[in-house]
């Protein structure tokens, strides 16, 4: 999700992690109902994790607004019981922005903006994954002890 006081771009993907698509933005009249509202739309969608952007400075630091993010996921993490993870999301609306005029759109509202933030958000973080999965196994398949069962050092007989 593209988290924001007043608006939340959502996105999810398919089983397979492959694909992002994005959701209505949610519209949040009081942003202390948010965290619950987001854990009713997880559940809704029986999602088995959360994510949220993290707003880093350009720097990579952390300002007010990763701050921010950071309690809010909290406060989602307590009004869910799912996991709840936090992704950089430097630069997701110059990229919605920029996907959106692309389209032809002449419509450019905010909430379809934070929408596809939400989607650039998790394009992200399932490319990050499937990085991940690729990495562990090259490293498997170019050492199979490397899955650190012990098998390769004792003949397959464990330790």
């Amino acid at each position: 999700m593209d988290w924001g006081e007043r608006r939340i771009g959502l996105a999810v993907s398919d089983p397979t992690g492959t694909i992002a698509s994005g959701l209505p933005t949610l519209v949040v009249s009081k942003p202390s109902q948010a965290p619950r509202l987001v854990a009713a739309k997880a559940a809704e969608l029986e999602a088995d994790s959360i994510l949220i952007g993290l707003p880093l400075l350009l720097s990579g630091a952390r300002g007010e607004a990763a701050h921010a993010a950071e309690a809010f996921a909290e406060a989602v993490r307590a009004a869910s019981s799912l996991p709840v993870t936090l992704h950089d999301e430097r630069l997701t609306s110059a990229l919605s922005q920029r996907r959106i005029h692309e389209s032809g759109t002449k419509r450019r509202d905010k909430g379809a903006v934070d929408q596809g933030a939400a989607i650039v958000l998790l394009e992200s973080w399932l490319q990050k994954l499937e990085a991940q999965a690729r990495f562990a196994r090259e490293a498997e398949a170019s050492d199979p002890g490397a899955a650190g069962d012990g098998t390769a050092e004792t003949g397959g007989r464990g330790r």
